[in-house]
């Protein structure tokens, strides 16, 4: 059967983007023609505070002090495991060389970018988890200098929970500063601070118009959007997960789109009037969201069967994908197109989000069809390098040079040309194009 759609979006996350581009434009130009005076100059405009940039030992310990120790202990325990996690990855990036003919050796090697910098959401949510996802990934993959930056409250500054999260992560510096001016001031190496070679985490659409325009002077993680998260879900899943799983997600924004996939009429019937009750629970702030989500972004999808429903999930390839349906390993085996999967009731989104491990900076808006989420490779630079004998250089240098007569580089053709000349001298080569 063609799929059916029960509940279908009015929107899009791409619907109501806003033209930032020249806003941000001129502010990164400003900040980078007026160096530290202008980003506190749009720090004061934006941030509303007059209090330190950079924060000293004594301000990050004064912060910690103000963290309860109960709230210690979890942010240490999801800092543990999202350790341990990117350790693992790590260990799956290793050192190679090869012999690709004889006397001609080929190698890989992993370095990590020197300077890194890691923007930390503190606006509307102070966002603890992304502090840990982004430094800690940062650490482990050995980069020389870690900035965490976070928007500072005025006069409070940034969070203490999320200095308490930077520190223990291994930041080297921590900065009170949002926005478009947060990230200049680590790209352009303000406040005596290095040049970041990789900006990441998230932010909002002013903070991902910026990575977009300063993508290719240094590397980004992605450009992201509204999150947005996707549910397949069979006759056996227990309706009230599901909607409490889809409404925990609508609360991260009014334009977050959240999908339910199913094969089963009656489920999707149950969660779509379990729904709005679900929300109205809800608190004040976190109701006004998840309302306008679930009203303009969500969509209930039936389909004829887990073939079809996978097949619909790879295409919208979404950032959060849980399987509540049996027979968890096809599906593993079968999804192709996701940034982070759940399976299975006993694990939910939320536990990627803040403690599990994995990393919650992901691909949104589809872009999960073509790359992953933030990891410990994506501080991670994949070079090569190569050595060869004599020997092993003559038949490369045969072939180099008629390619490349080929291709009418006749100055490459030269380059190898010399080397045979010299280190073959009583032998005859035809290097021409045709030879």
């Amino acid at each position: 059967m063609s799929i059916e759609y029960l509940k279908k979006a009015t929107l899009t996350s791409r619907s109501d983007a806003s033209d930032v581009h020249e806003t941000v434009r001129k502010i990164l130009e400003d900040i980078e023609a007026g160096g530290d005076q202008t980003a506190l100059d749009y720090a004061a405009k934006f941030d509303k505070y007059d209090g330190p940039i950079l924060l000293s030992a004594e301000d990050i310990a004064a912060a910690c002090d103000l963290v309860p120790d109960k709230l210690k202990a979890d942010i240490r325990f999801a800092q543990g495991n999202v350790r341990r996690f990117a350790e693992a990855q790590k260990e799956t990036l290793k050192d190679i060389e090869v012999e690709v003919v004889p006397g001609l050796i080929a190698g890989q090697k992993s370095i990590p970018c020197r300077a890194a910098g890691c923007y930390v959401p503190g606006g509307r949510y102070s966002h603890i988890a992304s502090a840990i996802m982004t430094v800690t990934t940062a650490k482990v993959a050995g980069c020389d200098h870690i900035v965490a930056c976070s928007p500072p409250r005025p006069g409070v500054g940034i969070a203490p929970a999320i200095v308490y999260a930077a520190h223990i992560a291994g930041a080297d510096t921590i900065m009170a500063m949002g926005g478009v001016q947060g990230v200049a001031a680590m790209t352009f190496g303000l406040f005596g601070l290095p040049k970041a070679n990789i900006l990441v985490g998230p932010g909002n659409q002013f903070v991902a118009e910026a990575k977009r325009f300063l993508f290719g002077r240094v590397g980004i993680d992605m450009i992201a959007g509204p999150t947005d998260s996707l549910i397949l879900a069979d006759a056996n899943a227990d309706a009230r997960v599901v909607a409490t799983d889809l409404v925990g997600q609508a609360e991260h924004g009014y334009n977050s789109p959240v999908w339910l996939v199913t094969d089963t009429r009656a489920l999707a019937e149950e969660v779509m009037g379990l729904v709005p009750h679900l929300i109205a629970d809800l608190p004040e702030v976190n109701r006004q969201s998840a309302e306008a989500a679930w009203r303009d972004y969500a969509e209930v999808i039936l389909c004829g069967d887990r073939e079809e429903m996978a097949a619909t999930s790879d295409n919208y390839a979404p950032e959060h994908l849980t399987v509540q349906a049996d027979d968890l390993d096809w599906w593993l085996t079968r999804l192709s197109c996701y940034g982070s999967l759940f399976l299975g009731e006993e694990t939910t989104v939320a536990f990627g989000d803040k403690a599990s491990g994995t990393n919650h900076v992901l691909p949104t808006s589809g872009a999960a069809s073509y790359t992953g989420g933030l990891s410990v490779h994506k501080y991670m630079k994949i070079v090569t390098w190569q050595r060869a004998t004599q020997a092993g250089a003559k038949p490369v240098a045969e072939a180099t040079a008629r390619i490349s007569r080929l291709e009418g580089m006749e100055g490459h053709a030269r380059t190898a040309d010399i080397r045979l000349a010299k280190y073959f001298p009583d032998e005859t080569f035809d290097l021409s194009a045709n030879g």
